[in-house]
């Protein structure tokens, strides 16, 4: 699942701030990067820190606790929060009972590296173990080294509400899964946030029951793989076809929960992400189309156009079926947007490998992507196995050549809103005028229009009149 996880660089390294709980006199300074799940786990231990007498800060000097939530996606995340680890140390020596720790995906890598060899923390934490925070901390102020990096087989978080974080107030993130099955040879997801769970969709609709009832209107369901959810009381997914006859016949897959979600809350829009083609299935599509609330959007990494670069990749599908599973969405949800990872330059990709890419994208025509050269992440099958062979130049180049492509799909795409009426979810106001509002449409475009009487987290209808490759322009319809 490596770069499936959208990384919003707007949203790296901030620091969080949240409501002020009154009687708590500690202060917390935690910053976050990589995913979206990663800033959702941020909120989990931003609440488990705020009963343990914790408030958030934004000054790092007065911080009694600095946290950094990590990412081992991408090198440059990595080098980042060491970066950030030598700041943090610099303020240590001005005020020494500050404790600093590491969370996250990086942790459970580097723990070794961290509190042994290099002496830059005083705690480090894996994903599975944020509920172990308070332990962790008596054992730091006892002059103990504190770790813990094990992986659960059940924690998912399910009973913990999350400290809705930078929020515009209108959107919101709910994880439904934790973990990965899927060993796709790029992605050291499935060893750093272990097998994949799923939660009890009863506490999934308790934490959207309460959203909706503060006023959100937007819910975004979050997982490493969100297509394939499946609960069946508890447990690992692998697990599942030892369940009993029982467990197995009341089990709640991904299609279900999204039609439970989409029937309770009809006034609240869903999103999902992210999807995985292997495990996408036609009932998914079928829900989606059977409810207006549900955004006609899908995030569908496929990683390379090429088959066989696909078999070393360990993705567990063919350039054929992906293309059978696009043509299945055009057919049954015609209006939807369609978004891609890819990645340039994987190991032994010929010239050939990459001109499927690009047909690829020629047949689908993204509306959006994500895009990166390959780089070994240390830990995963591929560095262990495949010799990164694909010169630097090359892979910039092929980058290069997929980004330009995806650039005049995008700008097609967008072409296609000119003319029509769509209904926007306004968000906020636009970063470029402050008489004018955002908000994005159900295919997730951007959509910027001239303020009038409405307030954020209003839907809108809007006439599009122009557009540039990503956005689109008009004024209320």
């Amino acid at each position: 699942m490596g770069s499936e996880k959208i990384i919003e660089e707007k949203k790296q390294g901030q620091a969080l701030l949240t409501d002020q709980k009154e009687g708590n006199h500690k202060k917390l300074y935690i910053e976050s990067y990589g995913c979206q799940m990663n800033l959702n786990d941020t909120e989990i231990v931003a609440s488990i820190l705020s009963d343990e007498g914790y408030n958030t800060t934004h000054l790092l000097e007065e911080a009694d606790l600095v946290l950094v939530n990590t990412c081992s996606i991408r090198e440059k995340a990595e080098q980042t929060v060491r970066k950030r680890l030598e700041k943090y140390n610099a303020v240590k020596k001005i005020n020494p009972a500050m404790k600093v720790g590491v969370l996250g995906c990086m942790a459970e890598r580097l723990k070794a590296k961290f509190l042994e060899e290099e002496k830059i923390v005083d705690l480090v934490v894996g994903p599975d173990a944020y509920k172990d925070l308070p332990n962790l901390l008596a054992d730091v102020s006892a002059g103990r080294d504190a770790v813990n990096v094990i992986l659960s087989k059940e924690e998912t978080y399910g009973d913990i509400s999350p400290v809705r974080l930078n929020s515009n107030g209108v959107s919101a993130f709910v994880s439904i899964t934790r973990g990965c099955d899927n060993m796709c040879t790029f992605c050291v997801v499935p060893f750093t946030r272990g097998r994949e769970r799923s939660r009890d969709p009863k506490s999934i609709l308790e934490e959207i029951r309460g959203l909706v009832a503060n006023n959100y209107k937007e819910i975004t369901l979050l997982g490493q793989n969100v297509d394939s959810y499946l609960w069946y009381g508890g447990g690992l997914k692998k697990d599942f076809k030892n369940a009993s006859e029982i467990a197995k016949a009341t089990a709640v897959d991904f299609a279900q929960l999204l039609d439970l979600a989409a029937t309770e809350f009809p006034k609240t829009r869903f999103r999902f992400s992210t999807s995985n083609p292997q495990d996408m299935s036609l009932d998914v599509i079928y829900t989606m189309a059977k409810h207006e609330n549900i955004c006609k959007y899908i995030h569908l990494p496929v990683q390379s156009g090429s088959t066989s670069v696909l078999k070393r990749m360990n993705r567990q599908h063919t350039r054929e079926e992906y293309i059978e599973l696009i043509d299945n969405i055009r057919k049954i949800l015609p209006d939807c947007a369609l978004s891609q990872d890819m990645i340039a330059g994987f190991c032994g990709e010929t010239e050939e490998e990459h001109q499927d890419t690009l047909s690829l994208m020629e047949y689908v025509k993204y509306d959006f992507g994500f895009m990166f050269a390959y780089s070994e992440r240390p830990g995963t099958p591929a560095e262990k196995r495949m010799a990164d062979d694909v010169e630097l130049a090359v892979k910039k180049r092929r980058l290069n050549e997929i980004i330009q492509l995806q650039r005049a799909h995008g700008n097609y795409r967008m072409e296609q809103f000119i003319g029509k009426t769509v209904e926007v979810l306004i968000e906020g106001t636009s970063k470029k005028s402050d008489a004018h509002w955002k908000g994005r449409n159900s295919q997730n475009a951007m959509v910027i229009f001239p303020k009038g009487d409405e307030n954020i987290g209003d839907f809108v209808q809007v006439l599009v009149e122009n557009c540039t490759s990503a956005t689109l322009l008009g004024k209320r319809a």
